[in-house]
């Protein structure tokens, strides 16, 4: 059980995978249900996302229940970044590549980058996912890290997903707060909104590939807005190629 000093609920404990790694098949199974099939095809997150449990598995945090079962999951890998807002990546998949990058040219990492948080569908609103920010924020402090860095998936950019991310991201409450609840967490728990990443991760598919992911038909090339999409997925027969950009918004958490 690790200790970083994070408020937890009662009778809820706090694992790495250091410490756990015969939950591996439990923690996919529980990241992996809560997405669109199509989400799980991102080159970048399938060719890397091991690499955070093999080179970092003090990073990669679950919450158990006092039964054992997962009710949480929080995945991070570090890198190096020189603590400027223009040298952030230009999304999510260039932060895991820059830490994939920095493994190989040997660089120490003095930044926590956040890949994941999912909570049981049925918890959420119950503060857990607060609970896990904070030992993001936990785990970089004890680590010596300087920052937080994370390419925030808006949980209600589906619901509006003809609007630009650049306005999306701007938008508040009548309070001042963010808009998005998941933004206006991490805004709450001491993050600052720097930019919209309008590219954050890239997928990419052949129209059987998207019919079969989406169980959807596209008959002619153009734009389709999708189930749980933050954009609309653009497709082209003539290519036979659908291309669908995640769109993110870049939230630092300074920890000086």
């Amino acid at each position: 059980m690790v200790d970083l000093g994070v408020h937890l609920p009662n009778g809820y404990v706090l694992v790495t995978y250091r410490e756990r790694p015969d939950l591996e098949s439990a923690i996919a199974d529980h990241n992996v249900g809560i997405w669109q099939p199509f989400m799980l095809e991102d080159e970048v997150a399938n060719r890397h996302f091991g690499t955070a449990f093999e080179r970092w598995p003090e990073f990669q945090m679950i919450l158990l229940d006092a039964a054992g079962a997962i009710v949480a999951v929080a995945n991070s890998m570090p890198l190096w970044w020189d603590g400027t807002d223009a040298r952030l990546p230009d999304g999510w998949d260039q932060q895991v590549l820059r830490s994939a990058a920095d493994i190989v040219a040997g660089r120490a990492p003095n930044t926590l980058g956040a890949m994941l948080i999912v909570v049981t569908p049925g918890l959420r609103g119950s503060g857990i996912a607060g609970t896990m920010l904070e030992a993001f924020r936990a785990a970089a402090r004890n680590a010596g890290y300087g920052a937080v860095i994370a390419c925030v998936r808006p949980t209600e950019k589906e619901r509006y997903p003809l609007t630009p991310i650049e306005r999306y991201a701007t938008w508040t409450r009548p309070d001042g707060l963010p808009f998005d609840p998941w933004i206006r967490l991490h805004v709450r728990l001491g993050g600052r909104i720097v930019r919209a990443a309008p590219h954050s991760m890239t997928i990419r598919g052949t129209v059987a590939e998207w019919e079969e992911w989406t169980g959807l038909s596209f008959p002619d090339s153009g734009e389709y807005v999708l189930p749980t999409a933050t954009s609309p997925m653009t497709m082209d027969r003539d290519r036979d190629e659908g291309v669908y950009f995640d769109q993110n918004v870049w939230v630092v958490h300074d920890l000086g």
